[in-house]
């Protein structure tokens, strides 16, 4: 079975961690952590490595990427089409 992978957000929830927390323990600018832990950054390799390690994590075990649906960004601004 291959290992579990995990989100950040997901992570820090199961770790009781606070994004303040994140950012203490991995050295990163409080902006850039929130922006992880929200999906709307993907980190460089360096920091990849940077966090798993800062979580006692291999870089593999995490799910990295934008996992925010952009849809909501433009439907937030504007309103969906029933609304307006």
């Amino acid at each position: 079975m291959p290992p579990r992978v995990a989100t950040i957000d997901v992570l820090l929830d199961q770790l009781q961690l606070t994004v303040e927390d994140f950012s203490e323990k991995t050295g990163l600018s409080f902006d850039r952590a929130e922006a992880i832990a929200l999906g709307r950054w993907t980190p460089s390799a360096a920091d990849r490595k940077r966090i798993a390690d800062s979580l006692d994590l291999e870089p593999g075990a995490i799910s990295w990427g934008h996992t925010m649906d952009p849809r909501n960004v433009r439907y937030r601004q504007f309103g969906l089409p029933e609304e307006i």
